[in-house]
């Protein structure tokens, strides 16, 4: 059920998101739908995925345009700005792109949120909500991680994330553009991919109901902040309305949860009787987060998906359906 408190109906009319095909992309598609906007999402598919607005694009009919499009081709781009009020900003190559290829990981990250950027200021959008990564902050300096933290990242994601913010500030800045920024932490929920380009979550939720063995890297005591994505859906639209001119919001529940406490809680929801398998660690991963959510609260916002036990069933009911189709 939508929460009207984050209701943009009435505030924009028409929304360009994106990696609108995504995870977190195709999830605010919908909601902003169900508010009455007018969509338009731009993904490339290089890890989005049709199916998540086909439903969508059969419900909704020409309210939702579905463009093929990389957002690094501002030509190709330019053309599907036209009465576009607030721009959200999900695309982005992702943690594991940026090992194999870090300069597609830069051109996408920074020069295709600079082209985004210079579009919204050219046809004047009203606001412009751009995602960025807790990996920014890089090793944690002291805990609670909060929005005043030193930045240092420590992975070529986290530099080009990075650089993509210094952009988003700068026009802010040079031209008195409306723009926020969000840090997302370990987001998790229904339609995260399972495969290469998926979050811990739904990679053990796709093994446990195969009951395939669950591979850990490094040992499993490390802590995460998982976030429902309807909880970031909703903290992405509250900042559509009140964020502040160039500000950045940590997007993270708070929870501390371990990577072993997900893999056996997973595994027992699927009646899994595979292995738990311990690899080295990946390289720039950071051990631990305990993550600050006190500044974007101060804006109103209330966690719907605190109890991580009802959040992480239903999202492994979820994969349950989508494996049983599959």
């Amino acid at each position: 059920m939508e929460n009207k408190k984050y209701s943009l109906k009435g505030k924009f009319k028409k929304a360009l998101v994106t990696g609108g095909a995504g995870f977190v992309g195709s999830n605010l598609v919908e909601s902003l739908l169900k508010d009455g906007l007018e969509v338009v999402s731009i993904d490339d598919y290089s890890a989005g995925k049709e199916i998540n607005l086909k439903d969508l694009q059969e419900k909704y009919g020409n309210k939702l345009q579905a463009i093929d499009c990389d957002i690094t081709k501002k030509f190709e781009l330019s053309k599907h700005f036209i009465d576009v009020d607030v721009v959200f900003n999900q695309a982005c190559s992702k943690m594991t792109i940026c090992l194999k290829d870090p300069l597609r990981d830069l051109e996408v990250n920074a020069a295709g949120t600079f082209n985004l950027l210079e579009l919204a200021r050219d046809n004047n959008v009203k606001k412009f909500v751009h995602v960025s990564t807790g990996s920014v902050y890089g090793i944690a300096q002291y805990y609670p991680t909060d929005e005043k933290h030193p930045v240092n990242p420590t992975s070529y994601y986290g530099i080009s994330k990075l650089a993509g913010e210094k952009y988003v500030r700068a026009f802010a800045h040079l031209y008195d553009m409306d723009t926020s920024i969000l840090r997302y932490f370990h987001v998790y929920g229904p339609k995260q991919d399972a495969g290469a380009f998926g979050g811990v979550i739904g990679i053990f939720c796709e093994k446990a109901i195969r009951n395939r063995d669950i591979t850990i890297y490094g040992d499993g005591t490390q802590i995460r902040s998982f976030t429902h994505v309807n909880d970031v859906v909703n903290i992405n639209k509250l900042v559509a309305l009140k964020g502040g001119k160039g500000e950045a919001y940590n997007c993270a529940s708070g929870l501390k949860v371990t990577i072993n406490e997900i893999a056996e809680k997973i595994a027992n929801h699927g009646g899994s009787t595979a292995d738990i398998i311990y690899e080295d660690w990946k390289p720039g991963d950071i051990k631990d987060f305990e993550v600050s959510h006190e500044k974007i609260k101060s804006l109103g916002f209330e966690f719907e998906y605190l109890d991580f036990n009802k959040g992480l069933k239903q999202t492994f009911d979820w994969y349950k359906k989508t494996v049983a189709k599959a």
